[in-house]
This record gives C-alpha cells, sequence and structure tokens, in this order.
C-alpha cells in the first residue's frame, strides 16, 4: 500500500474546499477589511428571510410592452466595473461615462496591476469631487488576483456583490462591466426605461444546451492557481476527468449580465444551500463566470421564471467556436445601434470608435460626466455641467431610451419571453 496520496488529490481536495472559504470570507468582509457584522442581517430581518424572495415574486402577464407614460420612481443599479493592468485610463472613463447620482458604484483593479496604477484609481475614486460629494464610489482597496478562466471571477464577483448588499444602500440591479465594456446609452436613458421594468427580473444570457462545452468545460476537472498563488498565471488541468452532474442541470451562457437584488442576496446567502453546492462543482470548471450563475438560477424554482435570455450587450464574437469577442471599431458602429442594446464589448483604450460613441450618442465631452437631468452646472467656459449636482430623480432620456425600450419590448414579448426560460 502507498503510503502517500497523487499529487492530483490534493490539488483537486485545495481547489475545492479554498473557494468555500474564500466565499464565507468575502461575504464577511467590506472594501477596507472591516467585518460586515452578521449578527446584523438576521436581527434586521429575522427568518423570514427563508421566504423573502418568494413572497415578492409575483407572475409576470406573458404579453408585457413598454408604454411611455408618466413614470413611476426610477430604479438604482449596482455596478461592478472590474479592471486588471493597463486598464487605468479606460477604467477612468467608464465611470464617467456611466455615472449618475443614484447608482452605486464599486471599482475592483486585480492584483497584476501595480500598486502604483491601483493607488492612481484610488485617489480618482476617492478625491473626484462629485464623487466625494455624492459617496456613492468605491474601491476594493485589498485587491484580489483574479484568473480570466477559472473560478476566481466568480469569487470576486460575489465579494463585490456581498459589499453592495451590506453597504450600497437600496438598488435594484447588479450589473457587471470590465475595463473593456462602454455604454451605448446613457443612464437616463437606461434608468427611464428601467423604471418599467419589473424589479425581479435578472438579464442573464443562458441555455442548457452544452454542446462543445460538455467535453472541453465539463468534464476536464482544473485548478486555478489564483487560489494559492501570488502571481497570475494559466489555469491548469487534471489528468482525471468527471460525468456530468446528475444533482442540478448545467447551464451556460454569457459572463455579463442584470441580476436582480432578491436573486444576488440568495446567491450571498443561499439558505437552501444550492448556491454552494454549485459552487464547489463551478471551482473546477472551465470559464466558470460563464456557467456559475446560470445554473444557479435555472435550477432555483423561485427564481427559474425571472430570467430574460440576454445579457444586454453587443458583442461580436469569432466564428467558430464563440469563444473571444473581436474588438469593436468604426465600421461595427452601425451594427451596435441596431442591436438596441446598452452596452458592447470589447473595445481597445484608444479606439476611435469610443470618440464617436461619447460625441453621437452619450453627448459626453472629454473627462466629463455623460450629461443628465441630475446636471444643473453652468456649463460656461468649458466646465462640466455636471460639475453641479441637482436632483438624481430627474431624468431627460433621449434616443437611447427608444432603442432600448425596443429591444426590452422584445425581450418581454409572447415569442421570446417565458419561451426562452432555462431551457
Amino acid at each position: 500500500m502507498p503510503n502517500c496520496q497523487p499529487k492530483w488529490i490534493l490539488s483537486l481536495a485545495f481547489g475545492s474546499i479554498f473557494p468555500l472559504f474564500l466565499l464565507c470570507f468575502t461575504t464577511i468582509a467590506s472594501f477596507n477589511g472591516v467585518p460586515l457584522l452578521l449578527l446584523y442581517r438576521f436581527s434586521a430581518i429575522g427568518r423570514s428571510s427563508y421566504h423573502f424572495v418568494e413572497n415578492q415574486l409575483k407572475p409576470i402577464p406573458v404579453s408585457t410592452h413598454i408604454t411611455i407614460s408618466t413614470p413611476p420612481s426610477p430604479p438604482r443599479f449596482a455596478y461592478l466595473i472590474s479592471g486588471s493592468a493597463g486598464n487605468g485610463k479606460m477604467l477612468r472613463r467608464m465611470l464617467l461615462a456611466i455615472y449618475h447620482p443614484l447608482n452605486q458604484y464599486i471599482v475592483h483593479v486585480d492584483r497584476k496591476a501595480s500598486h502604483a496604477e491601483r493607488l492612481t484609481i484610488e485617489q480618482f475614486v476617492t478625491d473626484y469631487k462629485v464623487f466625494k460629494e455624492v459617496g456613492n464610489v468605491r474601491m476594493i482597496m485589498k485587491a484580489n488576483l483574479v484568473t480570466y478562466r477559472g473560478c476566481t471571477m466568480v469569487a470576486n464577483t460575489l465579494h463585490a456583490a456581498a459589499i453592495m448588499l451590506r453597504e450600497g444602500g437600496n438598488w435594484d440591479w447588479f450589473i457587471n462591466l470590465s475595463a473593456s465594456d462602454y455604454p451605448l446609452v446613457t443612464q437616463d436613458d437606461l434608468l427611464h426605461i428601467f423604471s418599467y421594468v419589473p424589479r425581479d427580473l435578472n438579464f442573464i444570457d443562458h441555455t442548457s444546451k452544452m454542446g462543445w462545452k460538455a467535453g472541453q468545460r465539463a468534464k476536464p476537472v482544473i485548478i486555478d492557481p489564483a487560489l494559492h498563488n501570488s502571481k497570475k498565471a494559466e489555469v491548469f488541468w487534471i489528468t482525471q476527468r468527471r460525468s456530468i452532474p446528475t444533482a442540478f442541470k448545467l447551464f451556460t451562457g454569457s459572463a455579463w449580465m442584470a441580476l436582480s437584488r432578491p436573486f444576488v442576496d440568495y446567491c450571498i446567502w443561499g439558505w437552501d444551500n444550492l448556491p454552494r453546492k454549485v459552487l464547489m462543482y463551478y471551482t473546477n470548471f472551465l470559464s466558470s463566470p460563464e456557467g456559475y450563475f446560470h445554473t444557479v438560477i435555472c435550477n432555483a424554482k423561485a427564481f427559474s421564471n425571472t430570467t430574460v435570455n440576454n445579457d444586454l450587450h453587443f458583442i461580436l464574437w469569432d466564428n467558430p467556436p464563440k469563444q473571444h469577442p473581436r474588438r469593436l471599431t468604426l465600421s461595427h458602429m452601425q451594427r451596435m445601434l441596431n442591436s438596441n442594446a446598452p452596452f458592447a464589448r470589447k473595445f481597445h483604450q484608444n479606439s476611435r470608435v469610443l470618440d464617436k460613441i461619447d460625441t453621437d450618442l452619450l453627448s459626453r465631452g472629454e473627462e466629463m460626466f455623460t450629461p443628465g437631468g441630475w446636471c444643473v452646472g453652468s456649463g460656461e467656459n468649458g466646465t462640466d455641467p455636471c460639475s453641479v449636482v441637482g436632483t438624481p430623480t430627474v431624468l431627460r432620456p433621449g434616443p437611447g431610451a427608444k432603442r432600448l425600450q425596443t429591444l426590452i419590448n422584445s425581450l418581454l414579448s409572447n415569442d421570446n419571453f417565458r419561451l426562452r426560460q432555462c431551457k
């Protein structure tokens, strides 16, 4: 009998157990390292929280169309904006482009970036006049090491979501973006149209048709080196393979999504244990951000009928095998507009198409905010009118709202909504 176990077993065991510890830690840690006092949550809402989401869900009419009239109160978005080394300029540009006083923002720059680069972004976030005045932009100070195709991307998203639940006040949807994304509509456009959208809906591109991913992602066993290394490296494979799970059904889709607050709350607290069980499986899954949230939501009875099968992005994929998005240029401008999507990716940092979007779609000047109803500055002598904050609930939607309305009406139509949920 050998007196030691094969090394791959130890690696696999470590890779499976550590994310649970990581999830537990990030759930109770704030962005600046201050404990988040779990007792606060349970003393505030009690045992009734086990039925909170189920009680709030209501059947959504099969035929749902937005009619622009006197709008209800606007929602609030919680944005996670993630970047890495060399993304400082784009993160700054993105934050100014999607900023609105109603929303909450959390910025994460991973540990691949230098300390000096993270410090520069931190100073921008903490010292910028409007951010400091409104107090709705924060940065995760203790940077995580993130592997693009590993489970640490999921852990980082859950970390940011936990911070937003504890410290972000009232918000309705959690939206994850990267430094390679950019908006195609103003925040006034987005807030105006989403004022009419049921706030328990989750915009998440998903399918159970795994195709080639079953053999190349679900069955291989991988280890995310960011779980135990201090330097960034590629994932590595274990020689053994595994079968498709039978305890839950696998789903896959886009890593970009807009998740409702009730579902985010469920993913963090997981009162029936499904989110943790699925997290254990996806710890060793290649490109887990393209499956974790999708599998949880479609296997949870309380949420499977809240999915809208769309990621709210225009993405031009390579073909085949649709693994890597192509860089968008000026030649793709009309296709972006025709998609009616509120966001697009991937962009080069200095691409001319970003200037075109700023000028034509966002009416945004260089190093300025995207203007909205909340901007009450004079704008004299080339100053940013948004440097003076007015009433955040005053919205001035523009042409982007019409495009977005067309998309939402299509997604919630008889042909698309119920028929495309968790299939």
